[in-house]
């Protein structure tokens, strides 16, 4: 009897850490997004030029891919209980320092700060996901702490805008930095204090050179480098396209194009419960992750459809199942990684496969900005419609290159 009750409170408790991992996503998009929103009343109350405030968005993400590189080592070093505690601490309180920016480059640091604290959630939850979940419930724990970041897209706007309108958009950045520190107390009493190492194999680092040798990782973050500048595509720029080549207003995308970023947190879920059903009907992990990321792959590409000039009902439609396919990807490809790399060095991996994803960010912002300006938005859905397949065949190579990993000698059922 006390064995069962404590299996059922583990077993709460590993869904009460996925929550809070779900709300951590959500926060870190919610913090994210409050500058872009409060962007123009920023920015004119800074005295700062568009280039001045191009070149902060700059900070944020190179400082956000770069941390990466380090962020995952130190969650392996200190788990993810300390580590994103200290993430989350951090980013909030740059978050509140944007509030009491005087000048541009004030700014500019506070925006650094943060980029450097919201990487790490992305390599803290997967390795708080290959702690307290089976290989069957792992892609759907991985699913909705990633729909979060889409929660946190929708809500912002209005909350944002409220709090800006009530108290000035400065108590806006405050106001929501301090969120994240409400959520650090809930984190601490709720995660369970580090266990102690087994062997004497997992208390010994890994060595860099060991994990930099395993080519998979390098694949795989050539996968996320191709395919995620599709996302960035959809978040950033296709509100835009509507208004600029289909003659929506502003109230009309924000009426209609929320449909789109629902269906991106459909496919979190959904493609995390399709990849775990596989596995409950006898699919190895690895294999069933490939399943899914191949079937997204497949419907990806309906996107080229939108540069027919096709209605705007149509057009959401078709822009709904890429934003929905990619996320059957993106969820999938990070739990085959929890799937093949032991805890131990899980987060690092993450990490390294995570900064690819940045630097996919990074360059086509640039590449998406200059066809815009030279060209039609047809080649770019002409693009976008091409990056999944090969960043699934580039994925599906790699890991057929070394099926098992060298850092987990024991093969993987």
């Amino acid at each position: 009897m006390a064995a069962e009750t404590a299996t059922t409170g583990r077993s709460c408790r590993r869904w009460a850490i996925l929550a809070l991992l779900f709300a951590s996503t959500v926060l870190n998009y919610v913090d994210r997004q409050t500058l872009s929103i409060l962007a123009p009343v920023v920015q004119r109350d800074l005295g700062m030029s568009d280039l001045d405030y191009a070149r902060v968005v700059q900070y944020f993400l190179i400082a956000y891919t770069l941390a990466f590189l380090g962020a995952g080592w130190v969650t392996d070093r200190l788990g993810p209980k300390v580590t994103l505690a200290l993430f989350v601490g951090w980013w909030s309180l740059a978050n509140m320092a944007t509030g009491l920016a005087r000048t541009t480059a004030h700014l500019g640091l506070a925006r650094t700060a943060l980029g450097l604290g919201e990487a790490g959630n992305y390599t803290a939850a997967p390795k708080a996901v290959s702690e307290h979940f089976p290989p069957e419930e792992r892609a759907f724990a991985i699913g909705t702490y990633t729909a979060g970041a889409m929660v946190g897209a929708t809500i912002s706007p209005p909350l944002i805008a409220w709090l800006a309108l009530s108290f000035g958009w400065r108590a806006a950045f405050i106001a929501t930095g301090a969120l994240g520190l409400v959520w650090l107390i809930a984190w601490l009493l709720v995660y369970p204090r580090r266990q102690p190492v087994a062997t004497e194999e997992a208390r010994e680092p890994t060595p860099w050179l060991a994990i930099l040798s395993e080519r998979p990782i390098w694949g795989f973050a050539l996968a996320r480098m191709i395919a995620d500048p599709v996302w960035y595509f959809y978040l950033f720029w296709f509100p835009k396209y509507l208004i600029d080549e289909r003659g929506l207003t502003l109230v009309g995308v924000a009426q209609l194009a929320w449909l789109v970023y629902l269906a991106a947190d459909f496919g979190s879920i959904g493609g995390g419960l399709f990849s775990d059903r596989l596995i409950r009907r006898g699919v190895a992990p690895p294999k069933s992750r490939l399943i899914g990321m191949g079937l997204a792959a497949s419907l990806a590409p309906l996107g080229v459809l939108i540069a027919t000039g096709i209605g705007i009902g149509p057009t959401l439609a078709i822009a709904a199942a890429v934003a929905f396919a990619h996320l059957v990807f993106q969820v999938n490809l990070g739990t085959l990684i929890v799937d093949i790399y032991p805890p131990r060095v899980v987060a690092t991996v993450f990490g390294l496969i995570a900064a690819g994803s940045g630097l996919g960010g990074i360059l086509s912002t640039q590449i998406v900005g200059t066809l815009v300006t030279t060209n039609s938005y047809a080649s770019i859905f002409l693009l976008m419609s091409v990056l999944h397949p090969i960043a699934c065949v580039i994925a599906w190579t790699s890991l057929r290159s070394q099926p098992v990993s060298q850092l987990r000698p024991a093969p993987i059922d």
